[in-house]
Parts: C-alpha cells; structure tokens; sequence
C-alpha cells in the first residue's frame, strides 16, 4: 500500500516553495486499489498537512490508468484561470512552474499537487446552498467560455455518452430477458429512448469547453461571507455547457446529503433552485428550455441505480430470475421516459 513519511512531505513542500515544518498529517481520502489488485500500482491519496505556521496545505498524490501528467496541469491550470476571475477555489503552489510534477515515493511513481486547505465543507444541501451552486456553475461556465479554455479530458457528465448518472446501454444489455416478459413494451421503451435522444443530440455540435465536472456537497465549501467555493478537479474535462449545466443539477438533487425537512422531496425543492440560480446568471435560451424535459426523462428512465446499482434493481430482479419484478421496472421506466411536463418555473 502506498505510503508516505513526513520526510516525504517535507522534501515535496520544499519543492513547491513551502519552507515551513510539518506539525502533523493525517489521509482525507484514500482510494484502496490494491483491495481488487494486490500488486495494483494505482494510487488516489489526499493528505492534510498541518504546519508550524498555523497555516495547513493539501497534498494530492495520483497515479490512474487514465491520468497524466500533462492533464492534471491543465486542471490546475483552469483552477488558477477561475481564481483569477474571482471564483472562490484555493490557492495552488507550483514547482518549476507547472503545478504538477512526477515524484517515486516508497515504490510508487506519483504526481503530487499541493494546494491551501479551505474551511468550510458543505455536508449538506439546503435550497440555498443550491442556488447559490447553480449561480457559482453559471459564472464558471461564463468565465470558461470567455477565455475559451480547455481541458482535453473526460467528463462525468456527457448524456451522449458512458455517464454517471443513467445508462440506456446497462438496459438493453437485459434485452433477450424483457423481451421474453414483455415484448411489445419493450420496443415502445426503445422508440422512446430513440425519439428523446435525437432532440438531446441538438447541442452535440455546440462549443465544447473546461468544466470542474464535480460540482457536489463534498466538493464545496462556503466562506465566511456566505460565498459558495469549489475544490478538486480531478474530474476537469471539456463539456458542452448545457448538458453539464443539466447533469450537475439533477447530481445534487438527487445523490447529496439534505436537511431532514425536506426528505423525500428534496429533488422537487433542490432542482428548482438549482435551475434558478443557473439561469439568473446564464439564462437558459428557449431550445434550452424546450429540450430539458427530454434530458430530464432519460436521466429519470435509465437511472444507474433503478437500472443496476440498487438492491431492488431491474438487473438484479433478472440475476434472480424474477419476471414479475423485471416487469414491474419496465412499465415504471416506461412511465418515466414518457410523462415529464414541462414546468417553465423551474427556471426562475
């Protein structure tokens, strides 16, 4: 397992221009890859680094199939490019001028990064944590655009293709089992999903550019002022701005931790304010408006989790053989991929 010694730390500071003692560290989160692969060189730590000054940095150290080098500067990069236009986010240390760098620590290569260590992480979303999130993601979205910047990287969040929040192609991997419970509705599912996914396919051309791809309770912190800032762009990539201006919303309406009054209609408060605070900063245009219900209905039918991830899933139901239950989830994602009414509120 991938460790480091305060020796380690000390010696990466001072590279980063930090030339003060360690007090303490302690692990923020760790990613345990060796758990699947023993011999796994993959590593995601995050370490708290407590110095004699009083002041405190985080140190990131990174080795991923699918990350480089020359992306996690390009993250960094557009993490300074939104400070600079004063989007609230902590402040980076460089080494040899980039913001990244290679290091071999205990039998692991790794890229470290180092960052200031913000107070004020948001647990939970509130109605007005969210506007003030759709407003902070707007302002993002604007300042990106402006500068025309870009990050050459995956993204969480691109409906038009593998994402983290629903899968059509998860549900028709069960196509030989629905069709023997229920052919016909089946293939009104799939007519469905055809029609909506060429009206959301009309920004597919659309300017793509840099977007923090993670914007969540876990990734934001609020100032003392009451401003909302944003921290960890390891998800960074290009998007185009609408559909990532759609994903995140529903994201924090759905998968965040809320206040206790409004459990079990946290989306139907959440969303709306979201939404709102998005479009008094970015007004969403009318094509916008008209195509979010279609968004919003395929994110609804093919949700990972009532698809795969749940307990009372529908490929769990097929794994156990249960028609009954399989037949059950196709009428409900039916249902969803057909009544979503359009509620021009929402946007304020």
């Amino acid at each position: 397992m991938f460790t480091v010694t305060e020796e380690d730390i000390s010696r990466i500071l001072n590279d980063f221009g930090i030339f003060l003692d360690v007090i303490t560290f302690s692990e923020l989160q760790r990613y345990y890859y060796e758990e699947n692969d023993p011999a796994s060189k993959e590593v995601r730590l995050i370490i708290k680094v407590d110095l004699n000054s009083g002041q405190s940095v985080v140190v990131r150290f990174k080795n991923e199939s699918d990350v480089t080098l020359e992306v996690v500067n390009a993250q960094s990069r557009f993490a300074k490019f939104l400070a600079d236009y004063g989007i609230k986010t902590p402040a980076l240390f460089m080494a040899n001028h980039e913001y990244a760098r290679w290091y071999s620590i205990n039998g692991y290569d790794v890229i470290v990064t180092v960052e200031e260590f913000v107070t004020g992480e948001i647990h939970v979303v509130t109605e007005e944590i969210a506007e003030k999130t759709g407003r902070l993601l707007a302002q993002m979205h604007n300042i990106a655009e402006a500068g025309a910047f870009h990050v050459q990287n995956g993204v969480l969040f691109d409906p038009l293709s593998a994402n983290d929040l629903f899968s059509f192609q998860d549900f028709q991997k069960q196509k030989d089992f629905m069709l023997s419970v229920d052919e016909p509705l089946y293939n009104d599912i799939v007519k469905e999903h055809d029609r909506l996914f060429q009206k959301i396919r009309v920004f597919e051309n659309e300017p793509r550019y840099a977007v923090q791809g993670d914007i969540s309770d876990c990734n934001l912190y609020q100032t003392a002022d009451g401003e909302v800032g944003v921290f960890d762009f390891n998800r960074c990539g290009d998007n185009v701005l609408y559909y990532d201006a759609v994903m995140q919303a529903i994201f924090e309406a759905r998968l965040m931790d809320y206040p206790k009054e409004i459990d079990g209609k946290q989306e139907s408060v959440i969303l709306p304010a979201f939404l709102r605070g998005y479009h008094r900063e970015r007004p969403f245009t009318d094509k916008q408006k008209e195509i979010f219900p279609c968004l919003y209905a395929m994110i609804s039918a093919f949700w990972l989790g009532s698809i795969q991830f749940d307990e009372d899933s529908l490929c769990h139901a097929i794994e156990e053989g249960d028609a009954e239950t399989a037949h059950q989830w196709m009428k409900e994602i039916h249902r969803r991929i057909v009544s979503c009414p359009f509620d021009v509120t929402l946007f304020g």
